[in-house]
Formats: C-alpha cells, sequence, structure tokens
C-alpha cells in the first residue's frame, strides 16, 4: 500500500475514534452550516472530513478509498497499456479538493438550514471513485462488480439517503455531488482523450448524480 494512502487511513481512523469518545471535539470540528456562516469556522470545511459517524461509515468510506485510490496514486510518467495515473500530488489535490468541495456544495444547499451538520470522507472517497473510474472503469472489480459499477450503486445509495434524510443521519451525502464533480473535472482535464474513451461508463455511473442535480437545480426551480 502506498504510504500516503496509508497514511490518510491511519488519520482518518485515528481522528474518527477520537471524535467517537469525545463528543466535544466532534462537536468542535464537523461541518455545520451556522458555525461557518456566522463563526467563520472555515476549517470545518475540510475537518470534518476526517470525523465519522460510527465505526460502520467508518470502514465503508476507508475501504471505498482503499479499492480505488491505487489507480489515482500510479505515477504521472508511468505508463501501463496507455495508463497513467495522477500521482501523489495529484491524489492529495483530489482528495483533499473534493472534501472542501463537496463541503461547499452542502453549505450552498443547505445555507437556509443553520443547524444542518455532517461528516465523513465521503467528499474526498467521491472524488477518488470517480477519478479512478474516468481512467480505468473496466479493470477495477470489487466483490467481482465492475468498477463503473460499484460506483453507480454508490452515488444511487448516497442520493436516495440525501434526498430521503433520516434524523441525526450526520452523513454528509450531499457533499458527494461537489466530490464526484472535482474528481470528475480533474480527471478530464489531466486526460481529455482517455475520459473521452470512457465516456459511456462515466455516464452510466453518473446518472445518480445527474437525477440529484435535476432534484436539486431544476425541480425546486419548478416547484
Amino acid at each position: 500500500m502506498n504510504i500516503i494512502l496509508l497514511l490518510i487511513i491511519v488519520i482518518t481512523c485515528v481522528t474518527s475514534y477520537i471524535g467517537f469518545q469525545n463528543p466535544e471535539l466532534f462537536q468542535k470540528y464537523k461541518f455545520e452550516v451556522s458555525a461557518i456562516q456566522r463563526r467563520k469556522e472555515y476549517i470545518r470545511l475540510l475537518s470534518s472530513g476526517f470525523l465519522h459517524a460510527d465505526f460502520l461509515h467508518l470502514f465503508f468510506n476507508m475501504y471505498t478509498l482503499y479499492i480505488f485510490a491505487p489507480i489515482v496514486l500510479i505515477p504521472v510518467d508511468y505508463y501501463q497499456d496507455g495508463l497513467g495515473g495522477f500521482g501523489v500530488g495529484g491524489f492529495l489535490a483530489i482528495y483533499l479538493g473534493s472534501i472542501i468541495l463537496g463541503n461547499l456544495f452542502c453549505l450552498y444547499h443547505y445555507k437556509n438550514v443553520p443547524f444542518y451538520s455532517a461528516i465523513g470522507a465521503s467528499g474526498g472517497v467521491s472524488g477518488i471513485l470517480f477519478a479512478a473510474v474516468a481512467l480505468a472503469p473496466r479493470e477495477i472489480e470489487i466483490w467481482f462488480i465492475p468498477g463503473f459499477l460499484f460506483g453507480t450503486l454508490y452515488f444511487g445509495y448516497s442520493v436516495y439517503m440525501m434526498l430521503n434524510p433520516r434524523q441525526n443521519d450526520n452523513i454528509g451525502h450531499a457533499a458527494h455531488l461537489g466530490g464526484a464533480f472535482f474528481g470528475l473535472v480533474y480527471a478530464v482535464i489531466a486526460y481529455p482523450e482517455l475520459a473521452q474513451q470512457n465516456a459511456l461508463y462515466i455516464g452510466i455511473m453518473a446518472l445518480p448524480l445527474i437525477y440529484l442535480s435535476y432534484e436539486i437545480f431544476v425541480k425546486k426551480r419548478i416547484g
């Protein structure tokens, strides 16, 4: 396992566990609309990505990251069957950038819900997932499921949970859209020809996100 990936997973597991045990710290660093808007606590846009609701939430995000990150971490100048990755710098840019952009989207979507809060690395994981599948949609398999299909199911679940929220869920489902957008755009800019070749797979995986965009940006305005 790449040392940077291992470090990200270890840090996230440690900070999440501390958050489980320390409610005060959990409250201080989770994503919360009012704290960011009124008290300008912008650190929450990043710190919330290193906290999780429970062990299952933590495991699912870290396992997904573990599966997809190696593709993104392939060095830029390394080619095998025409495939190059983004390297360590690109991995960190996508992961951290997707967490922040995902939370910025949450801030936009819930700007009139001051007490909305959420935690989780879902935005960053979504960015890594989309970037990886843009590069190698058929090469990745999870439990014998093609990577692009796993991504479709992953985002489908996220979209469903976002549109049908549960009380005290605390999981930042809305962050998936912003994170996925960041990862996809990064991949397309870096490898436009490869992304074009994999457009069908990217399009299939993006279906839940397209539906979510319709619900948020079109249906609400019509309504």
